[in-house]
């Protein structure tokens, strides 16, 4: 049985959360000016908790993926502030911001962004490698097993599957152990027992090392596995959801249009 949770009051929007990896304050996005501009998000707040997964759903224009590049740190809001691992970054200028990017934040995409020219472990060490860092061999080692690539980590993008390819993404936003993994639709370009497989391991993840993570979704299956989802509509968040099974986010989206 899911479990609805009440909206935040203005007061309590306003605290800061102790236990947050993430948390934002009143975000407003506004695209362009005058008569054509667009509030993609309007007066946004939350608390995102350590090792928990959150995901984030809405319908087509709803705002989650403009609230995710801006948690992130990949967009600037209009107004309002986000603070990562304990930093208010609209504080911070381009060079700092980057450097608490690679700190304390990993990515996935949905088409997997992975170097042609390096192996599947080259691939995952990489954001260690651009930082000057040295991989931790066992870490390492460790890592390759749990995503399931042992036997593949010499092998190139193009001699892996589409769900290896995600795995490997995965591995690489990992090796880091970050803060906090944003990730964006991963399950999208992958088939559906590719999905179950990569949505297990992202479960994982969670449970196994400890990570958080924030992952933008349409798919009823992933939001299924998550601790809580949140869903958008025209740029706030309506629903706030625990403990929730695939059909009743069928049924949420349905609400919503989506």
């Amino acid at each position: 049985m899911s479990e609805t949770v009440a909206a935040p009051t203005a007061s309590e929007a306003r605290a800061p959360s102790a236990g947050a990896v993430v948390s934002a304050r009143d975000l407003t996005r506004r695209y362009g000016e005058g008569d054509t501009a667009v509030d993609a998000l309007r007066g946004i707040s939350l608390d995102v908790p350590k090792g928990q997964l959150t995901a984030v759903m809405g319908p087509s224009g709803s705002g989650k993926s403009t609230l995710m590049h801006i948690l992130a740190g990949l967009d600037k809001p209009t107004s309002g502030e986000v603070t990562i691992a304990g930093t208010e970054i609209s504080k911070l200028n381009d060079s700092d911001l980057t450097k608490l990017r690679r700190e304390h934040i990993g990515f996935i995409f949905q088409f997997f962004n992975l170097l042609p020219m390096l192996t599947a472990e080259e691939n995952v060490v990489l954001p260690l490698s651009i930082a000057g860092e040295k991989p931790e061999k066992a870490w390492v080692d460790e890592l390759i097993e749990k995503i399931g690539l042992s036997d593949r980590r010499k092998h190139r993008p193009s001699e892996l599957s589409g769900g290896q390819q995600q795995r490997v993404a995965i591995g690489r936003a990992l090796v880091s152990r970050p803060s906090i993994i944003f990730a964006d639709e991963p399950t999208g370009n992958l088939d559906s027992k590719t999905s179950g497989e990569i949505l297990e391991l992202l479960n994982r993840s969670v449970q196994e090392l400890e990570q958080t993570i924030v992952m933008v979704t349409h798919e009823s299956r992933a939001a299924a596995i998550a601790d809580r989802v949140l869903f958008l509509a025209d740029g706030v968040i309506v629903r706030e959801s625990k403990d929730i099974s695939a059909q009743d986010v069928v049924t949420a989206m349905d609400e919503l249009g989506g």
